[in-house]
């Protein structure tokens, strides 16, 4: 016996059809399938504005003038509770501490450190008073003003977790403050004092050894850029004699080795064998691991320790924004720090944060046209999205301005072209073979790095609030 499911309704429609239906019509005819789509693709805009100069030997060495100017990183510290202790070795920072790993002594001169909390629009040192202690800033924002020319207070820098000053201090016993120092946050921060400082010198003959040592480079010629000067003459008459001259270069200069991305794409056999039509399977498996790893190489090329730029930018073309948000004003502070600079890179939330910004003081960036697209900008520099620069818990990021080309003493990306079996330039697919289980295996390979040719190539706004909203 069979059982009739259909409904009354249902059957009346079809004893009324008169033609094959749309449903039934499907299992006949071909499918319009678009090809495999993938969200994490981006506009990768780093990898398409670097020069890319190839590397043979997978090294690129910077040669540099000789630099006197060492010790000018951020310092590490340990916090446990509330108390909060300088590393030891970090202090080796410090320029009168750098290269001496007695760490003993480093130790001795760590226990030492007093630790201090501060309020928010407190005030830490006075411009002109006697100066006679470091302060090494463990958590939070000091702002250091001094006194104009026409007498008004002048806004000299902002300095966050892990800078200090009053290095001066250390060696000078008639040393002042040239600036005034004032919270902008609360916070903590560690002071070493001169007297303390003197004690662990005076009980320590290998860091007297090195203070002198640092002394007599201290008195050596230098340029602004902390270069071995280069002796000359001008505006001489006569037969003036000139200084005789030669440029010394850095002994042991950087290098940059080629960093890798691979992975092994496994294509079954089966499938690339039956269901080949209207798509190849291996084609598209390989475009999409291609654009993936594209993507990790864009990653690596912002955050890798080793050559990432925002690891390597120079300690001092680390900038603060002056009251937290990305400010018109810390753009420019950011531009007048390097000359010919080609872009900015920000997150995608960072750039909306300089429109509202932007909004608030009535302003409005250009555009300029960037490969037939166009960009936003400031002052004719570009500003390009990049999800790969991090954004904290705390809503706060970072903006990269740089200076590109070898030509220019910028940053360039390092890759080496040629190889075998390559899919794209500095990439290549090697066919790996055919294991028991009938899967094909290919390895993908891509290698690369990036090079700052010299420090002021790139400058990073730091701690860049993007969660506040300007007040109307």
């Amino acid at each position: 016996m069979t059982v009739d499911s259909t409904t009354p309704d249902t059957a009346t429609a079809l004893l009324k059809q008169t033609s094959l239906g749309t449903a039934a019509a499907r299992n006949l005819a071909t499918t319009t399938k678009s090809a495999p789509q993938m969200q994490e693709i981006t506009s990768r805009w780093l990898l398409r504005m670097l020069p890319w100069v190839e590397t043979k030997g997978g090294v690129y060495r910077v040669n540099r003038r000789l630099t006197y100017t060492v010790g000018d990183g951020t310092i590490e510290f340990i916090q446990d509770g509330s108390d909060v202790r300088v590393i030891p070795r970090e202090l080796g920072e410090l320029a009168l501490l750098r290269g001496f790993d007695d760490v003993d002594v480093l130790t001795a001169i760590a226990d030492r450190c007093e630790q201090r909390d501060f309020r928010a629009g407190e005030t830490l040192v006075e411009r002109g008073a006697p100066a006679d202690r470091l302060h090494l800033i463990a958590h939070g924002r000091v702002s250091q003003f001094s006194e104009g020319g026409y007498g008004d207070e002048v806004a000299l820098d902002v300095l966050a977790d892990g800078d200090r000053f009053g290095d001066h201090a250390l060696l000078d016993d008639d040393a002042r403050w040239e600036q005034t120092a004032v919270a902008e946050t609360a916070g903590t921060l560690l002071t070493l004092s001169r007297s303390d400082f003197a004690a662990v010198l005076s009980a320590a003959p290998p860091l007297q050894a090195h203070i002198e040592e640092f002394k007599s480079l201290a008195g050596r010629g230098q340029n602004h850029r902390g270069e071995a000067e280069i002796p000359m003459s001008a505006g001489h008459v006569g037969e003036h004699e000139l200084p005789g001259a030669f440029v010394d270069y850095e002994a042991r200069p950087r290098e940059y080795e080629l960093s890798a991305a691979q992975t092994i794409l496994r294509v079954h056999t089966r499938v690339a064998d039956l269901y080949n039509e209207p798509m190849n399977q291996t084609k598209e498996q390989l475009r999409l691991t291609v654009e993936a790893l594209r993507e990790r190489q864009e990653h690596e090329l912002v955050n890798n320790r080793e050559f990432g730029l925002l690891h390597n930018a120079d300690f001092k073309q680390r900038l603060q924004p002056h009251s937290g948000p990305p400010t018109p004003d810390d753009l420019d502070e950011l531009l007048c720090r390097r000359r010919g600079s080609k872009f900015f890179l920000a997150h995608p939330r960072t750039i909306a944060a300089m429109g509202r910004e932007f909004n608030a003081r009535g302003l409005y960036p250009d555009h300029v046209d960037l490969g037939g697209q166009q960009v936003p900008a400031w002052r004719g520099v570009p500003i390009l999205p990049c999800n790969k620069i991090p954004v904290t818990k705390e809503r706060t990021s970072s903006i990269l301005c740089m200076r590109t080309g070898e030509d220019n003493q910028g940053v360039i990306g390092l890759h080496q072209t040629g190889l075998p079996d390559e899919y794209e330039p500095g990439l290549s697919v090697r066919f790996m073979g055919v294991d028991e289980q009938a899967i094909t295996k290919y390895l993908v390979s891509t290698y690369y790095s990036a090079a700052i040719l010299v420090p002021d190539a790139v400058g990073v706004l730091e701690n860049v609030q993007i969660g506040r909203w300007p007040s109307r």
